[in-house]
């Protein structure tokens, strides 16, 4: 699909698609993954990614199983609340940290596929509690791998994050460190193992402690003037929506091993305050400890290994040459020497239109 094409949500036969309602942004919906009849688990499964991911899987799968993996009581109780286990039987809910590997690999028992999205993401609060973020989200991947080798899962996808591409903020840090985990996991596997790889993303419109609902709290209270780290900060954008349809169809298309990028757009933070609230002025605050002024979520140096596909860029391992002639046998093709993927320089800036359409689909 290209960057013009029409955004059309494409979902299973027994699932009405909705009308196209802008060009330029992509659903990443296809290859489809069947989730039918399989066992499936989300770490972090009471967050704003696992509480989309198990709506969609509701609306679109009969899973055998749907596991609920997460450490808080409270949030697991609201989900029960909305989904409940008289409803949807096949639904467990499980609480348990990442950081216990033997309360992972029990509720790992007999699970197909998993999605990792537990992590320490505030980047001021990873800066403070540094020993706590490395526990969740280092030594936390480490326990998933291991967790999921032992009881023989089939395919495993890590949430990452654009901060993990040149890191300059321990939490960054810390998802490279994952990311570096997972894709090295394959290594583990053997040739009919479990499989692993990681998705990378920007900033999700409408998940909690994004810069949406911080503006949208400012208003309500009656603020004058919303505050800007800087005039000239860029970031990615893309809804929750679009972020589990690329999970699920990088899941997939996954052989192991990859770092999977989508192609979203990019636009400036005045922009942004500016559309939530044209009215309202804007003073700027100067850029936070650990925030970057650009994201990065493909670095110059991994343009080597990296594979540009309709909808979405393929970080493959260096030596995975299989791999890679597989990616260009589907119609992908190596990007150019020195390519990197930028919020900057990102060939897809998003005009009015495209933000409010973004905001819509986030907030439906």
């Amino acid at each position: 699909m290209s960057p013009s094409a029409v955004l059309a949500i494409a979902t299973p036969q027994s699932v009405a698609a909705p009308a196209p309602i802008f060009s330029g942004l992509r659903d990443f919906s296809q290859p489809w993954m069947d989730l039918n009849d399989k066992a499936v688990l989300v770490t972090g499964g009471t967050g704003s990614f696992g509480k989309h991911f198990i709506k969609t899987v509701l609306a679109q799968y009969k899973p055998r199983r749907l596991i609920v993996f997460s450490r808080d009581e409270l949030k697991q109780f609201e989900m029960q609340q909305e989904f409940p286990i008289e409803k949807y039987p096949f639904i467990r809910y499980f609480i348990g940290d990442v950081r216990d590997r033997d309360r992972l690999e029990l509720a790992l028992n007999g699970v197909d596929f998993v999605v990792h999205a537990a992590a320490m993401k505030q980047v001021t609060t990873a800066e403070y509690n540094p020993f706590e973020c490395i526990r969740t989200n280092v030594f936390g991947a480490e326990n998933v791998v291991s967790a999921c080798l032992r009881v023989g899962v089939k395919r495993v996808v890590a949430l990452s994050t654009d901060k993990a591409a040149n890191p300059i903020n321990l939490y960054g840090a810390s998802k490279l460190a994952s990311d570096k985990i997972f894709v090295a996991a394959n290594n583990l596997a053997g040739a009919d193992g479990t499989r692993f790889s990681v998705v990378r993303y920007g900033n999700v419109f409408g998940s909690r402690g994004s810069v949406v609902p911080f503006f949208k709290k400012l208003i309500a209270e009656g603020a004058d003037s919303l505050p800007i780290t800087d005039e000239r900060m860029t970031r990615f954008w893309i809804t929750l929506t679009q972020g589990v349809n690329f999970v699920l169809s990088s899941m997939e298309m996954m052989k192991g091993g990859e770092i999977y990028v989508p192609k979203i757009p990019s636009t400036t933070i005045p922009e942004l305050a500016t559309l939530v609230s044209p009215g309202h002025k804007q003073h700027v605050i100067g850029i936070r400890p650990g925030e970057k002024l650009h994201e990065t979520m493909i670095p110059a140096d991994d343009a080597h290994c990296t594979v540009e596909m309709e909808d979405r860029y393929v970080i493959l391992q260096s030596f995975a040459h299989a791999a890679r002639d597989a990616y260009l046998h589907r119609g992908g093709k190596p990007v150019a020497d020195g390519f990197s993927y930028s919020s900057d320089r990102n060939p897809e800036q998003l005009d009015g239109r495209g933000l409010q359409t973004l905001l819509t689909m986030a907030y439906a």
